[in-house]
């Protein structure tokens, strides 16, 4: 993978004017409407006409269902990984040849938006709205309440459209301490959502904070993907002073810049998920689902599209020293969690490795969070550091080759 040569381009994570200003009160939030207004529906409406658009819903729902499955199955059986990496081998440790540490005594416990979590890591959202998506979430949500770890769901677009599907995320009951994080798409709030869906879908898990995955790249090179991304910061705004959980921006694996991240925290998101490019692919996915070969071109001429994950990471916390940061996108071991933690990152969050782990079986899963953890206490032992923030200190972490 390192030999591979591209061009790299700096995605923005999505194209809007800048605002002037934005609504400033909850009392004048109060429904969906006011954040999207539109003609009052037709009082004479026939029945046929009732009919039409409750088939044109089913159908859209059951798209949607179709598409969490295909997501699952190619994301399993398919290649669908970057080919450009994530930019955490450019960096090494360095060893402590005598730590003055018990290693049974270090201490992996973090605290993430008010909540206390026993290792660093977080299930990032992957999946819901299908049998196969209900029985991955309730291992999932198992083994992150057994370790005491992070978890999110999928997008729950497919809930809100089909709400039959709500059990296939609804994992609170199995995992009632765990840091567990709701999802929609930003772009959503362009197409009718507003502050009642975005509350339904936490009440629904009863979450502690709501994901906001911004995708633009996704959506172009998905068949009929929701690509109006214009004037969404005043609306992320609105629903920032609005809801009741914090908001965490996340990108799905092309990458948030510092210049992004800046703008997000300024109108209110409390967290940022880089979710940086070196891990699958979503160019690839849409690629392989995709009906005609203009989508198909798309998504193999964009597949390795995206800032790796750790250039977001370091440009990040430069504009941003203390927000709360997740890294995501591609790290698959401990050690990568560890250099994403002294780069900067609060969480280091995963997803194809549960993923994979999930559709075998709940004990695959509880040995990887068991090697995961493992190796992130390998790395505090043998870098002489007792607890993971301890990584950031100077010395610690350095360019690999000394560069």
């Amino acid at each position: 993978m390192g030999e591979h040569h591209h061009i790299a381009f700096i995605p923005c994570c999505f194209q809007l004017r800048l605002f002037q200003s934005v609504v400033h009160s909850r009392a004048s939030l109060p429904v969906t409407r006011q954040f999207f207004p539109t003609a009052a529906p037709d009082a004479n409406l026939e029945a046929n006409g009732d009919r039409t658009l409750h088939s044109a819903a089913d159908h859209s729902a059951a798209e949607t269902q179709n598409r969490k499955a295909d997501h699952i199955r190619i994301c399993l059986d398919e290649d669908v990984q970057f080919r450009q990496t994530t930019g955490f081998e450019r960096y090494r440790f360095t060893h402590c040849c005598l730590p003055e540490l018990d290693r049974d005594e270090i201490d992996l416990t973090t605290t993430f938006l008010g909540k206390t979590l026993r290792s660093p890591l977080l299930i990032s959202s992957m999946t819901g709205g299908t049998e196969q998506a209900r029985q991955i979430n309730s291992r999932l949500a198992t083994v992150a309440q057994q370790f005491g770890i992070a978890m999110g769901v999928g997008s729950q677009r497919v809930a809100i459209e089909n709400p039959d599907v709500v059990p296939t995320f609804d994992v609170r009951a199995i995992a009632p301490d765990i840091l567990l994080l709701a999802n929609l798409g930003a772009v959503q709030l362009n197409y009718t959502y507003g502050l009642s869906e975005c509350q339904r879908v936490v009440d629904w898990l009863q979450a502690d904070a709501l994901v906001l995955h911004i995708n633009p790249l996704q959506e172009c090179v998905q068949t009929k993907g929701d690509t109006n991304f214009r004037d969404l910061l005043p609306k992320i705004q609105a629903l920032c002073k609005a809801l009741p959980v914090p908001v965490i921006a996340k990108e799905v694996g092309n990458g948030i810049s510092s210049a992004m991240a800046a703008r997000l925290l300024e109108v209110g998101v409390s967290a940022i998920d880089v979710a940086g490019a070196g891990g699958t692919s979503w160019a690839l996915v849409e690629s392989e689902r995709a009906r005609d070969a203009k989508q198909r071109r798309l998504g193999a001429t964009f597949a390795n599209w995206g800032i790796p994950t750790a250039e977001c990471v370091t440009q990040v916390r430069q504009v941003a020293p203390h927000a709360p940061l997740i890294a995501s996108g591609g790290l698959r071991n401990g050690l990568d969690a560890a250099v994403a933690i002294a780069l900067g990152a609060d969480l280091a969050g995963m997803a194809y490795p549960f993923l994979k782990a999930a559709s075998t079986s709940e004990d695959a899963l509880v040995e990887l969070v068991e090697i995961l953890n493992a190796e992130l206490t390998t790395v505090l032992f043998c870098t002489g550091c007792a607890t993971p923030t301890a990584l950031r200190q100077p010395g610690v972490l350095e360019p690999a080759g000394g560069g």
